[in-house]
């Protein structure tokens, strides 16, 4: 889509991924390896009742990894997909039933290793034009959908960082679930925005144990 499709406060955003390192990122795993498993995640930005937001999912408590996690909608690469945008998209269709028809995607982010599960991950990001509430159509997999205002996300009371005992630190945020956003998703939202300008200065020493494990 062209830049006059998107929303004034988007286009900082658009006009910048393009120029984005995947360094930038994910600084400790930039580059997957050859055998990692391609997929992609919908970064989706909406105009919501409370100003610019965006849709997240809370994973759900019954699942065998990364259970309660928040995270973007999106998944493995199935065989009949064309790319990473038809992944994300059809992702977040099965997930939280977000209509692709819906969705303008304006651009894609280098692709990502996440090495748990050794996924070569995709970023592609998307403006909804008819945002409303979703709920989860897949429950095994999603607990929640979350709607997150932007202004709350770049709030710095709302910010800090958690660590693990092997001494790895990463940026976190409060979204008042039980599970803070924290991990991949998190370490793509805050360098991100702070790529784009839309950070405002948190405190990183403020550090919580990393969930579950303290």
């Amino acid at each position: 889509m062209t830049l006059d499709g998107l929303p004034p406060w988007l286009r900082p955003l658009a006009e910048m991924a393009s120029s984005v390192q995947a360094e930038q990122l994910a600084p400790r795993f930039p580059h997957p390896p050859a055998d990692a498993r391609p997929a992609a995640v919908l970064i989706c930005f909406a105009d919501g009742p409370d100003g610019p937001e965006l849709l997240l999912t809370e994973r759900a408590a019954t699942l065998r990894n990364h259970a309660g996690q928040i995270s973007f909608p999106g998944g493995a690469t199935d065989p009949e997909d064309d790319g990473p945008v038809d992944t994300a998209l059809r992702e977040a269709q099965e997930e939280v039933g977000l209509d692709p028809s819906e969705v303008e995607v304006f651009g894609t982010l280098p692709t990502l290793w996440l090495p748990p599960s050794n996924f070569a991950v995709t970023p592609v990001l998307g403006y909804w034009t008819a945002p409303r509430a979703l709920e989860p159509v897949s429950a095994a997999e999603v607990g929640h959908v979350l709607h997150h205002p932007i202004r709350n996300l770049v709030e710095p009371a709302n910010r800090f960082s958690v660590e693990h005992p092997s001494g790895w630190r990463g940026p976190a945020f409060e979204v008042g679930t039980e599970v803070p956003l924290w991990g991949f998703t998190a370490g793509v939202i805050s360098r991100l925005f702070e790529a784009v300008g839309w950070e405002k200065p948190w405190d990183e020493s403020v550090t919580r144990p990393l969930p579950g494990l303290g």
